[in-house]
Order: structure tokens, then sequence, then C-alpha cells
């Protein structure tokens, strides 16, 4: 059973997530919070599996929640989805930097949602929706990367970086290891080493990195 945290100002949305994921056999609502603050303490004490997080709520939003999340050890397995109304918001963007494993349109079809919530419930990071990855380029295309901010990529290996140019671009550990000429497994020790080296989350973290060093531009394939 994967435990659901719902965090949304709205009563009314999280009484129709709720519904949807309580008529769902493998998923469960744990707890509801109308706001930032109450989402991080109940995340503490019922310990959700995922937590659909709003961006724009009171006391604390939806960015400063899922920040004290993911700076919890002790909230080390719980992943936070992020829901938007809008698909380039630039807060959708700073939530993949804090380590939010994806976003979703709160328009999202009812099967997409629950396939949604099992795949970061199981250790993945949503970034199939090509969506993900206009959202990025739309917040890092007027920026150029910071002075020395190649210098992060020091402790990867020349193929630990064309790795990460890759999984920057959106591609899964198969199109990886057909690039590279390697297998899929290969392909996905190489993503491992690179998450542990630079300390990342999850896939959705290294897209980022990718764009913030400059290693992948935007409009590059």
């Amino acid at each position: 059973m994967i435990r659901v945290l719902l965090a949304d100002d709205q009563t009314v949305v999280r009484a129709g997530f709720r519904a949807l994921l309580d008529l769902t056999d493998d998923l469960v609502t744990v707890a509801e919070a109308a706001d930032g603050a109450q989402a991080v303490e109940l995340t503490r004490t019922t310990r959700p599996d995922v937590v659909l997080m709003d961006i724009r709520m009171p006391r604390a939003d939806g960015l400063a929640a899922t920040r004290r999340i993911v700076a919890d050890p002790a909230l080390d397995a719980v992943r936070v989805l992020v829901l938007t109304t809008y698909e380039a918001d630039e807060y959708v963007f700073e939530s993949l930097r804090a380590g939010a494993a994806g976003f979703l349109l709160k328009d999202i079809d009812p099967d997409d949602l629950r396939a949604a919530i099992r795949t970061v419930a199981a250790g993945q990071s949503l970034l199939a929706p090509a969506v993900t990855r206009r959202v990025i380029e739309e917040f890092t295309r007027l920026k150029t990367p910071e002075a020395g901010a190649a210098r992060r990529l020091d402790p990867l290996t020349a193929r630990e970086r064309e790795v990460l140019a890759l999984v920057g671009r959106g591609l899964s550990n198969e199109e990886i290891g057909a690039r590279l000429l390697m297998s899929p497994l290969t392909a996905k020790t190489h993503v491992s080493r690179v998450m542990t080296k630079m300390s990342a989350r999850d896939r959705a973290q290294l897209v980022v990195l990718a764009y913030e060093t400059g290693l992948v531009r935007p409009g590059e394939n």
C-alpha cells in the first residue's frame, strides 16, 4: 500500500484527490494539509511514501515545504510530487532544484496520476513528460552558468559527464546505453555513481545540474 499525503489550501481539491486515491486498491491518503507548514509537520508524523504538494499555499508555500522535507534526513524515503496549474511556473523549477521527484498539472488524467504516484514511490523521477524539460529550459534560457559552475562537475570522469549530459537531455537508461554503446544496466550504474558523487536525490536533480553547470544548454537535443 502506497501512503500519500495531500497538501493543498483548497478543500475541494484535496477532497477530489482523496476520493480518487481512496478508490484505488494500492493507494491510501494518510493525511491532508492546508498549508506548507502543516505539510511538513504531518509528513514528519505520518511518514507518507509520497507527498502531493501544491505550490501556492499560505504560511509556507510548497517550495519552502519541499526544501524542509528533502533536507530532513529522517524523511529521506519521502518523495515529493509538486502540483501546479501552469506548465511554466518558476516555482516548479525551484522545486526540482530543491529535490522534488517531479511535478504534475492539476488537470492530470486520473490514471496518469495513479501511475505518477506509483512511479515516484518506487524511487524513480517523474521526468518522462516533455513539459518537465520545457520548464527547466524556460528558467535557464536567460541565465548563463555562474562563474565556476562547471567546477561542480570536477569529481566526474569523462564518461560520467557524458552520461549526465544525456540524463539532462531526458534520455532513459536504455537510450543512454544505446547512445554510448553499453548495456542499460551499465548505464544505470553510471547514473547511480553520478548521483552519489553529486549528492543528487534523483534524476530530476541531475537534469537541473546539467543545465546549471552549462553541460546542457537550452535547445540542445
